[in-house]
């Protein structure tokens, strides 16, 4: 079997990288491995490609992912008009790090459901499992430069988008990309999952903390709710759990998950959420929030948003036990 690329695309999109002097890659706020290796790994594949291009990854950093590489500080008002490259987002609102930015254009890769954000090349494709996945190919089709720590980073995002190639988001093209990008820049990829993989003991004990307190109902629909003073107790942050979340994707008697996490600083609760059947995207649309049929985050700010956004959840695994009964 052999998957079709879209080659005329992808020169498309290349032709755009090609034409600007000046590029600013995004992506959306409280990015997760698959957007920010896909952002640096692209800038730097450009710049490689491009020595004479000013390209800048912009956005707030993540302490966690400064292992991936840096972003960029920049002031926008020395810009002249620069291409606007957006990734792993459909929402212009939830763009990270573009506040004041005057761009021409904005050239779009992402792998979620069509939104707000169209660009003068619009790459969406929601049968990709990651962005990485997409910009991967990008390069391996394209004259952009292949080294081996684009290579890295582009493997560890489709590594964590895909939890090991084990979700329903994987595909014949995933798995053959992933084995495209090794043979070409020839990374020694089983000894980057320590990157993603490996957590301080206070992790472990925070992830036997959601174990124990996870409430399942008839449904199969589990959540927990985490406050802030459980958080302050296991030293973690409030993107922990969401980074979590996938290790309960083969617990039996669960169907839904939710991890409902207390965000002091944003007077809000981050919502993440995964299925292994209902589709959860549409429910978390109605709570300031989306994403994939399966895998979907959302905000909720007060106690009634909780107990309703439960409420929803639970139903949509009801029904979906009904339907296969």
């Amino acid at each position: 079997m052999v998957f079709i690329i879209n080659k005329n695309l992808l020169k498309n999109i290349y032709k755009e990288i090609k034409k600007y002097d000046e590029i600013v890659i995004a992506r959306h706020i409280g990015p997760d491995p698959d957007a920010i290796c896909s952002q640096i790994a692209l800038r730097d594949s450009i710049k490689e490609t491009f020595p004479d291009k000013k390209v800048y990854a912009v956005g707030a950093g993540v302490a966690k992912f400064k292992k991936f590489g840096n972003l960029n500080k920049v002031n926008y008002e020395e810009l002249h008009n620069p291409l606007l490259v957006v990734l792993d987002v459909p929402n212009l609102y939830r763009v990270d790090g573009i506040e004041g930015l005057k761009y021409e254009a904005i050239l779009k890769i992402d792998h979620h459901p069509k939104e707000d954000i169209v660009g003068i090349v619009d790459w969406t494709d929601t049968e990709k499992s990651s962005t990485c996945q997409m910009v991967s190919e990008l390069i391996l089709y394209t004259k952009l430069v292949l080294t081996k720590k684009v290579a890295e980073n582009l493997f560890l995002g489709m590594v964590s988008d895909s939890e090991r190639f084990s979700l329903k988001n994987t595909t014949y093209e995933t798995l053959d990309t992933a084995k495209e990008l090794i043979k070409e820049s020839g990374i020694e990829f089983t000894s980057l999952y320590d990157m993603l993989y490996t957590r301080p003991l206070g992790e472990h004990k925070f992830m036997a903390y959601i174990t124990n307190n996870l409430v399942v109902d008839e449904n199969k629909f589990a959540y927990i709710v985490i406050d802030d003073a459980t958080l302050k107790e296991y030293n973690v942050d409030v993107a922990t759990p969401s980074n979590l979340i996938n290790n309960y994707n083969f617990i039996e008697e669960i169907m839904v998950w939710a991890f409902i996490t207390e965000d002091v600083k944003n007077n809000q609760y981050k919502v993440s959420i995964r299925s292994r059947g209902p589709i959860i995207n549409e429910i978390a649309s109605h709570y300031h929030g989306g994403g994939h049929k399966f895998a979907s985050g959302a905000k909720v700010m007060n106690k009634e948003e909780i107990d309703n956004l439960v409420k929803d959840l639970s139903k949509a695994c009801q029904d979906y036990g009904d339907k296969r009964l």
